[in-house]
């Protein structure tokens, strides 16, 4: 207890007592909901055991006509920092023991399609047709501050993504991947027991 009041204070203390109180009541199963939090599509989240987040996160899953299952997908132990935005609108899953740090952007969606044969820059953005993909964080990653992680992107297994990283592909497992966008720069090797470079 001393130690943290040491590490809060006063007013956090009571701050955490509430935190925990709203925990409890709302979402059962999770570790600690810190507020405030935006949630939206809750009926079509499914938190998982033991989800911790920070302040200002906001987890959407989109619910529309068609909405059908758990759109927000989080495994066991996933910790999210402050201000994590997740929009699913049509799958996004987070594996077990994933850590999610500050100001991160998840999405699997767009406002329009701009392949060839895609949406006319004439239209407003919002009016625009929502195209998704599914997006897939594996267990044991740890995604660094400021990143973002676009649509149809799987991040592999132990893998971790740099801060400031913005992530438009498929990351293998155990790899770290940095930049803009996003490029392996190195690959646990298992014999070695050694971060490689690529």
């Amino acid at each position: 207890m001393k130690r943290l009041f040491k590490t809060y204070g006063l007013l956090g203390m009571f701050s955490m007592l509430i935190n925990k109180a709203y925990t409890i009541l709302f979402i059962k199963n999770a570790r600690l909901i810190r507020l405030p939090i935006d949630l939206r599509g809750k009926s079509t989240i499914n938190f998982g055991s033991n989800l911790t987040t920070g302040k200002y996160c906001r987890l959407e899953a989109i619910v529309n006509d068609n909405s059908m299952g758990n759109k927000l997908v989080f495994g066991n132990n996933v910790t999210l920092n402050d201000m994590v935005h997740i929009a699913a609108s049509n799958s996004v899953v987070i594996g077990d023991n994933v850590l999610i740090a500050s100001k991160v952007f998840i999405s699997d969606h767009n406002h329009g399609s701009y392949s060839e044969n895609g949406s006319s820059p004439l239209s407003h953005p919002n009016e625009r047709e929502i195209v998704a993909r599914p997006v897939v964080i594996g267990e044991d990653v740890w995604i660094g501050e400021f990143v973002a992680i676009l649509p149809g992107v799987k991040v592999g297994k132990g893998s971790i993504i740099g801060a400031m990283s913005v992530v438009n592909k498929d990351i293998p497992p155990y790899s770290i991947a940095v930049g803009s966008p996003a490029k392996v720069v190195k690959k646990y090797n298992f014999t070695s027991e050694k971060w490689e470079r690529v």
